[in-house]
C-alpha cells in the first residue's frame, strides 16, 4: 500500500475530521470513533460503553428508525467497543454519502432516550453477557483474569461489564448522563475514506455536525496500577472438555517504544504454525491441543497473555512447568535473527494486506489520532522492524517472571 495520505482539519466545536482519499472504490466509509471505553465506566455501572454501542442504533430524535434510510441508500454499517474506544462505522456508495452525514450528525445531537429503547437494549446486553461470558466453556476466562491481574486500574473489568446487575439496573438518568459527557464533537474522530475531495467533505461536516454544541472534552484522571510484586493465581472448576491454563504478565501500553517489540515477542512464541508454542508444546511434545501468545493491545499498561488447552492425559502441573521452561530458553537463549525476521515479515505482510480494505484504514486513521499522531499509521512498520532480538529477550528477563504473572487454571468439572 505504500504510505497513507489524509488531510487533516477541526471544526470551530472541536470535532476532528479526516479526509483519505482512494479513487480506486465506488464506496465510501465514514468513521466516527468516540473516545471512550469501558475504563471511563464507574467501577459500579460498568458495561455502558458497550450499552451505548446498541442504543446508538436505537434511532434519534429526527431519525427514529437508523436503519431504514440507510437500507435505502445500500449501505451497511456496524460497531464495536473495546476498554479504550468505541467506533461506529457506515460503508455506502459514495454518491450516498450525504445519507451517513445525516444519520451519524443526529444521533451525535440527540439520541432518541426511550424507555422503550432502553430496556430491549439492556435485555439484549444482557442476553449476550450469558450466552457469551457464562454460557460458553472458558467464556468467562476475562471476568476471572482482568480482576486477578488488575487491582486499581479500570482495566480490571471486560467491556461487557463486571456483572448483569450493573446494566439491568441501569437509570434513564444515569445512561442520559453517561452520553452527556462523552458523545460529544471534542471527544470525536470522524474519518471519511473513498473517492472524495476534501473541500466537499468540509462543506458536508460544516452543514451537519458545526451546529452541534461544542461540549467539555471529558477529563479523563485513571488510577495507576502499582507494579506487580507478587504472583497471584486463580483455580476454577468448569464444566469444560479440556483443563486450561492461562498466564498473563504485565506490559507497556500501546504509546511505548516497547510495545512493538512485545507484539513480536507474541508472534514469536503464539503467533501462528511455526511459533514456539505451538511446535514444542502442541506439535512435539503434545502437552497442549492448542497453545497462543498474545497481547491485548490497550492503550494504557495492559497484559501479555500466554494460554493453552491442555491435553487429556496431561496434568495442570505439567503444562505449567512447560510453559515456564519456553519462557527459560527464550530469556537464556539467543534469539536467531531469521526467527525474528520471519515475524517481522509476517507482521508486514498482515499490515499490507490490512490496509487493502478501506474500512481498516479508515478505522487506522481514526485509531491513531486518538493515540496522539494520526501519522502514526505510516510509521508501524518501521518500529517493528528497528526491533532486535536483544529487546525482545530484554523483556523476557526483566517481566515475563513469576511475581509479575498472574495465572489462571480452569479444571475440567468431572461428575464424582
Amino acid at each position: 500500500m505504500g504510505r497513507i495520505a489524509f488531510d487533516r482539519f477541526l471544526l470551530d466545536n472541536g470535532l476532528t475530521v479526516i479526509v483519505h482519499k482512494d479513487t480506486s472504490t465506488p464506496l465510501a466509509c465514514l468513521n466516527i470513533m468516540y473516545d471512550v471505553g469501558s475504563r471511563d465506566e464507574d467501577p459500579d455501572r460498568t458495561g455502558f460503553a458497550h450499552l451505548f454501542e446498541h442504543l446508538m442504533f436505537g434511532g434519534s430524535v429526527n431519525i427514529p428508525s437508523y436503519d431504514s434510510p440507510l437500507q435505502e441508500a445500500s449501505g451497511s454499517n456496524n460497531a464495536f467497543t473495546s476498554t479504550d474506544i468505541t467506533n461506529y462505522y457506515i460503508t455506502l456508495p459514495v454518491e450516498n454519502l450525504e445519507t451517513a452525514f445525516w444519520l451519524e450528525s443526529d444521533r451525535m445531537l440527540n439520541l432518541a432516550f426511550t424507555e422503550k429503547s432502553l430496556e430491549v437494549q439492556r435485555n439484549v446486553v444482557v442476553e449476550e453477557f450469558r450466552q457469551r461470558y457464562l454460557n460458553q466453556p472458558y467464556g468467562d476466562a476475562w471476568l476471572l483474569m482482568r480482576p486477578l491481574a488488575f487491582s486499581t486500574h479500570p482495566y480490571q473489568w471486560a467491556t461487557i461489564g463486571k456483572e448483569e446487575k450493573h446494566i439491568e439496573e441501569a437509570t434513564m438518568d444515569e445512561v442520559k448522563a453517561f452520553y452527556a459527557k462523552h458523545y460529544r464533537p471534542k471527544n470525536a474522530v470522524m474519518v471519511v475514506a473513498g473517492n472524495v475531495e476534501t473541500e466537499a467533505i468540509r462543506e458536508l461536516a460544516e452543514k451537519w455536525f458545526a451546529p452541534i454544541i461544542k461540549g467539555d472534552k471529558p477529563v479523563r484522571n485513571l488510577p495507576a496500577e502499582p507494579p506487580q510484586k507478587k504472583a497471584a493465581r486463580l483455580e476454577v472448576e468448569r464444566p469444560v472438555p479440556l483443563d486450561a491454563i492461562y498466564v498473563s504478565f504485565h506490559m507497556c501500553g500501546r504509546n511505548d517504544d516497547n510495545y512493538f517489540a512485545w507484539d513480536l515477542l507474541s508472534d514469536l512464541l503464539g503467533g501462528g504454525k511455526s511459533s514456539r508454542l505451538q511446535q514444542r508444546l502442541v506439535k512435539e511434545k503434545r502437552i497442549f491441543t492448542s497453545a497462543n501468545a498474545f497481547i491485548m493491545g490497550e492503550k494504557d499498561p495492559s497484559l501479555f497473555t500466554i494460554a493453552g488447552h491442555i491435553s487429556q492425559n496431561v496434568t495442570v502441573e505439567e503444562a505449567e512447568a512447560a510453559v515456564w521452561e519456553e519462557i527459560a530458553r527464550l530469556s537464556s537463549e539467543p534469539i536467531e535473527v531469521s526467527e525474528l525476521e520471519k515475524v517481522k515479515n509476517q507482521v508486514e505482510a498482515n499490515h499490507e494486506f490490512g490496509e487493502m480494505n478501506l474500512l481498516n484504514r479508515a478505522i487506522g486513521l481514526a485509531y491513531h489520532e486518538l493515540l496522539g499522531d494520526v501519522n502514526g499509521i505510516n510509521t508501524e512498520v518501521e518500529k517493528y522492524a528497528k526491533v532486535t532480538p536483544a529487546t525482545i529477550q530484554n523483556l523476557v528477563s526483566e517481566h515475563l517472571t513469576a511475581e509479575n504473572s498472574s495465572t489462571l487454571i480452569y479444571r475440567r468439572k468431572t461428575d464424582a
